[in-house]
C-alpha cells in the first residue's frame, strides 16, 4: 500500500503567535488545527477512530520518522496548553475579585488558592521548557484538553459576569425604588407646604416695603405669585375633570374651537386662558374712591391673613363679593354639578357662606392673590389696565412672550411672521411700562 501523506492546512493562531517570538526552521509539512486531531489521510477509506488500526500506526510512524515535524506538533500542543493555563489563570482571578466584592471570606481564600494553583501550573511549564521538556503525548489529545480547558475558563468568566451584573441590576432596582421613595416624599412635602402657604395665607415678598418704595417691579413680583395660583387651580380642575370622565378634548374645543394642540399637555393653556379671562376681567387701577394709603394698607393687611380669616372677618367686604361673583361666572352650575355631583357649593355660597372644600379653598387662594394684585396696582399710584392680544394677530416680542418654544423652530410662515392663537395670561400696562402677555403661537404647518 503507498504511503500516506499528511494534509498541508494553516498553522493554529497559537502556533502563529508562538512562531512570531521564537523562530523555528521552516518545516515542510504543516499541522492540523481543528483541535481534535492532528495529519487525517486524504483518503476516506483510511478514516478509522480505532487507534489500533494500521492508518493509525503508521500515522505515528509518520512523525517519528520526521523530527521537525514531531517538533512543530510538540510546540503546538504546548502552546495550545500554555495559553489554556492562562486562561484559567484569567478566570481564576476574575472569581478572586467576585469574592471581593461584595466580601466572602471562604470565596476569597477559595479563589486565592485557585489563582496560585494556576499559576504554580504554568511556573511547571517555563521549567519544562527551559529544560526543552515540551513533549506531549499525544499532541492532538493535548489540543483537545487545552481546547476543552480554554471554554471552561471562558464559560466561568462569562458566569462571573453575569452574575455580577445581576448583582448591579439589583442595586440599580434599589436605588431607583429608593429615589421614587424620596420623590414622592418630597412631592408629599412641596404640597403640604403649599398647602399650609396658601392657607396662611404667607406672602414670602413685600413685607418691609413701604408705601413710598413701591415700583412697578414690584406689581411684577406679586403678578408671578397670582399666575402661580392660577395654574395651580387650573392642575385641580383638569385632575377633577378627569376624575370625573370629562372629554378633555371637546371641553378644550368648546374654548379655543379652532386650535390644534400638537401635544396634550399644552390643552391646559386653553382651559387657563378661560380662567384668567374671568379673574382679570374688569381689572384696572385709579377708578377707586380710596387713595393709595388705604390701598397700601389693604395690600399688607390682604397678604398677611388668610383667606379663611378673610372671609369669615366680613363676608361681604369687597373681597367677600368679588370671590363669590367671580366663582358665580367661573364655575358653571351645570359644571358644577357634573364634577362634584351636587350644587352645595353655589348653595353655601347663596348664604354668604363659603365652602370648606378643596376645590373651593384652591379657589379662593387664587382670587385673594388678585385682588391683593389689584390693591398693589391702586397703591402704587400709577393707571394700570389689562390687555389681551387678538386671536390671529401677528406676533410682538414688545408686548408678548409665548409660553411654548415650538413655533420658532420653523422661523414661522412665509416672510417670519408667526401669528397668536390666543392669550393665556393677559398683560398689564403700568403708566409708560408694558408687561408682556403670555400668548399661545401655534407652530406653523407645512
Amino acid at each position: 500500500m503507498d504511503s500516506i501523506k499528511p494534509t498541508s492546512t494553516s498553522r493554529s493562531k497559537l502556533s502563529k503567535t508562538f512562531h512570531k517570538v521564537i523562530p523555528f526552521k521552516k518545516s515542510t509539512k504543516s499541522l492540523s488545527n481543528n483541535g481534535f486531531c492532528l495529519l487525517l489521510p486524504h483518503d476516506t477509506k483510511h478514516k478509522n477512530t480505532d487507534y489500533g488500526t494500521d492508518s493509525h500506526r503508521h500515522f505515528n510512524k509518520h512523525l517519528a520518522d520526521d523530527p521537525n515535524l514531531r517538533t512543530s506538533a510538540a510546540m503546538e500542543a504546548f502552546v495550545a496548553k500554555l495559553f489554556a493555563k492562562i486562561s484559567s489563570l484569567k478566570a481564576a482571578y476574575a472569581e478572586l475579585q467576585a469574592a471581593q466584592f461584595p466580601y466572602n471570606g471562604d470565596a476569597v481564600q477559595c479563589a486565592d488558592q485557585g489563582v496560585v494553583d494556576e499559576l504554580k501550573a504554568i511556573s511547571e511549564m517555563k521549567r519544562s521548557f527551559l529544560k526543552k521538556q515540551i513533549d506531549s503525548s499525544p499532541p492532538h489529545v493535548t489540543l483537545l484538553l487545552a481546547e476543552i480547558q480554554e471554554q471552561q475558563s471562558l464559560m466561568k468568566m462569562y458566569e462571573i459576569t453575569m452574575n455580577k451584573m445581576e448583582r448591579e441590576i439589583k442595586s440599580k432596582d434599589y436605588q431607583i425604588s429608593s429615589c421614587k421613595k424620596h420623590l414622592g416624599e418630597i412631592d408629599s412635602t412641596n404640597k403640604s407646604i403649599e398647602t399650609k402657604l396658601n392657607v396662611s395665607g404667607c406672602f414670602p415678598i413685600l413685607d418691609n416695603v413701604k408705601l413710598s418704595d413701591l415700583t412697578t417691579k414690584n406689581f411684577v413680583d406679586v403678578l408671578l405669585y397670582v399666575v402661580t395660583s392660577i395654574r395651580n387651580f387650573v392642575k385641580l380642575l383638569l385632575r377633577d375633570m378627569i376624575n370625573a370622565h370629562w372629554d378633555i378634548d371637546a371641553a378644550v374645543r368648546a374654548i379655543e374651537p379652532d386650535v390644534v394642540f400638537p401635544k396634550s399637555s399644552y390643552r391646559c393653556f386653553a382651559i387657563e386662558s378661560y380662567v384668567t379671562g374671568e379673574m382679570f376681567e374688569g381689572f384696572s387701577s385709579g377708578d377707586g374712591e380710596d387713595d393709595r394709603n388705604q390701598w397700601f394698607n389693604r395690600f399688607k393687611k390682604m397678604k398677611s391673613l388668610s383667606t379663611v380669616e378673610l372671609l369669615s372677618e366680613n363676608p361681604k367686604s369687597a373681597f367677600g363679593k368679588f370671590v363669590r361673583s367671580k366663582y358665580m361666572r367661573l364655575v358653571h352650575p351645570k359644571m358644577e354639578a357634573s364634577l362634584y355631583g351636587n350644587l352645595s357649593q353655589r348653595k353655601t355660597l347663596n348664604t354668604w357662606q363659603f365652602p370648606s372644600t378643596v376645590f373651593f379653598t384652591a379657589f379662593t387662594e387664587m382670587a385673594r392673590r388678585v385682588w391683593v394684585l389689584r390693591c398693589l396696582a391702586e397703591a402704587i399710584g400709577e393707571d394700570v389696565s389689562v390687555f389681551r392680544a387678538r386671536k390671529g394677530c401677528r406676533f410682538s416680542e414688545v408686548f408678548m412672550e409665548s409660553v411654548t418654544d415650538e413655533a420658532f423652530a420653523g422661523g414661522g410662515e412665509a416672510g417670519g411672521v408667526l401669528r397668536v392663537a390666543f392669550t393665556v395670561v393677559p398683560g398689564f400696562k403700568i403708566g409708560e411700562m408694558v408687561v408682556q402677555s403670555q400668548v399661545y403661537v401655534p407652530p406653523v404647518r407645512r
